[in-house]
């Protein structure tokens, strides 16, 4: 979307950061995940995961807002997609935070 269905002065500018907070989501998860012998860092990272979905979703809803994502129906797609990513992100952070016993 942020290649093919953006103005080309989006592409470079909230396309490239909807890009780079996206990629955010899983490094994140990844990140904690190689952490997770420390409860508070495990869930640290997935914090900061649950904070580059809502950043993602604020640019997209920035892009449609002002008309430069004008595919409604793809908007309402990723905007779904990215809302229930964020329950299950929560999911997973409550989860952690209630079981998981740390090493040290």
């Amino acid at each position: 979307m942020t290649l093919n269905d953006l103005p080309k002065f989006e592409m470079y500018e909230t396309g490239s950061q909807i890009r780079r907070s996206s990629k955010s989501i899983r490094a994140n998860i990844v990140e904690g995940f190689g952490r997770k012998s420390y409860k508070q860092e495990f869930l640290k990272h997935l914090i900061y995961s649950i904070g580059s979905k809502d950043e993602t979703i604020d640019h997209l809803e920035t892009l449609y807002e002002t008309g430069s994502l004008t595919d409604n129906k793809k908007f309402e797609l990723i905007r779904e997609k990215l809302t229930l990513l964020g329950k299950k992100l929560h999911n997973f952070y409550r989860s952690v935070e209630k079981n998981h016993i740390s090493k040290k």
